[in-house]
């Protein structure tokens, strides 16, 4: 059966797992997070009294240009790098484009190919195939059954013309984690070939060090740490040369003009510090509540792990349930109180096969099945509970109606 024809599942009223404003239980903390009281609570004064524009030479202007300061510079050290090195953007889209664009640009007088592996974001993936029409080279770099990418393969990948390379730290469908530490250090010692890191997956939970991760560019997105939606950041190493992508001011150091979104910076400083210092504890629960519901899920036939089995994100459960659609799959749990995905929110409507599967070595039919279930911070074991019952019951009842149909394709019945 159908999502649009299924049955809700049968809810325990009085449980204070549920979301007091849908009655949902939210297990999709890797498309974006509910934000933190503490980065409302400071954003606030700037979106009433303290309004002013940060370019503004007046006593309005100035106190939002303080506070637009220090709000750099508390992002900037949760990173290990200067403020100077950082370009406020309006998320982490905005951010990749800026990398890849900005860079493929600045050195196409000295070569034209980019690279990348074949399991980037869409912002990423996207943004190298429209610059594939202006003449740049782009070449993919493939992944393991788990979606790890081989260093070597990164390094033998790299030419003469080569000037720039992009790894995920963290992948947003499976939470691979990959090995960017290595390949930053093999790249330090081609100091012509700029090194882009999308930690934007990664940064509530894995520890975002530019120097210990040797890349020259790196984005991040304040949504994805409880932060607000429409605030992000690019670290540029000092002295790495980018042309803008956006004209029209002198804001950012002229690397990017347009009036900051003062308000969502300072929220995004105060949610990083947060996420960084707690960081360890966080982890450390994620991992526990993971294994919690993957041991509910896998007692349904046909469900299958996706991504690495240990170099994963913590609180991120990529599975593929064979014989199931994922989309009805998701319908399905939202009639019955469930968030979750098929995988990334940038990707939902879409038909195709998710590539980040396809590109581990997953068939279409297979790929089609996935499932993308993410916990976070505020998730407590009660609503892991009743979400695990729930999101068994309806797996079960979405393979079952799937093995039907295919015995009776006609939905004719068995003969007189």
């Amino acid at each position: 059966m159908s999502a649009a024809g299924a049955e809700p599942v049968a809810r325990r009223p009085g449980r204070a797992a549920y979301n007091p404003v849908t009655m949902a239980l939210y297990l999709d903390h890797a498309a974006t997070t509910p934000m933190r009281p503490e980065a409302l609570d400071a954003m606030l004064p700037y979106l009433g009294p303290d309004f002013g524009n940060p370019s503004s030479p007046h006593a309005f202007g100035r106190r939002a240009r303080l506070a637009l300061d220090e709000a750099r510079e508390r992002i900037a050290a949760q990173i290990n790098a200067e403020p100077r090195e950082l370009v406020l953007t309006s998320g982490g889209t905005e951010a990749l484009n800026m990398a890849i664009k900005g860079a493929g640009w600045a050195g196409k007088a000295r070569g034209n190919r980019l690279i990348a592996t074949k399991v980037e974001h869409h912002a990423v993936g996207h943004t190298l195939t429209h610059l594939e029409r202006f003449g740049f080279e782009i070449v993919e770099v493939g992944v393991d059954r788990y979606g790890r990418v081989d260093p070597d393969e990164v390094e033998a990948a790299i030419d003469d013309r080569t000037t720039l390379v992009s790894v995920q730290l963290a992948n947003n469908e499976v939470g691979t984690i990959q090995p960017v530490g290595e390949i930053g250090r093999r790249l330090r010692e081609r100091r012509e070939v700029l090194f882009l890191v999308d930690a934007i997956a990664a940064a509530p939970y894995l520890p975002i060090d530019v120097e210990a991760l040797g890349c020259d560019m790196l984005a991040l997105a304040a949504h994805k740490f409880e932060g607000p939606k429409g605030a992000g950041a690019l670290y540029l190493r000092r002295g790495t040369h980018i042309l803008a992508q956006q004209h029209g001011g002198t804001q950012e150091r002229y690397r990017r003009a347009g009036t900051e979104d003062v308000a969502g910076s300072i929220g995004m400083s105060v949610a990083l510090e947060l996420a960084v210092a707690e960081r360890d504890a966080t982890a450390k629960k994620l991992r526990r509540q993971r294994e919690r519901l993957w041991n509910a899920v896998r007692a349904v036939e046909g469900v299958e792990l996706t991504g690495h089995v240990k170099e994963r994100l913590p609180g991120l459960l990529s599975v593929i349930v064979r014989d199931t659609d994922g989309a009805s799959v998701v319908m399905a749990l939202d009639l019955a109180g469930v968030a979750a995905s098929v995988g990334s929110a940038c990707t939902t409507g879409s038909m195709e096969p998710s590539h980040v599967l396809t590109a581990m070595g997953y068939p279409d039919d297979e790929a089609r099945g996935s499932l993308r279930l993410s916990i976070g911070r505020t998730t407590t074991d009660e609503e892991l509970d009743e979400a695990s019952a729930i999101i068994v019951e309806v797996l079960s009842r979405e393979r079952d109606a799937a093995a039907a149909l295919a015995a009776d394709p006609l939905g004719q019945g068995a003969p007189a």
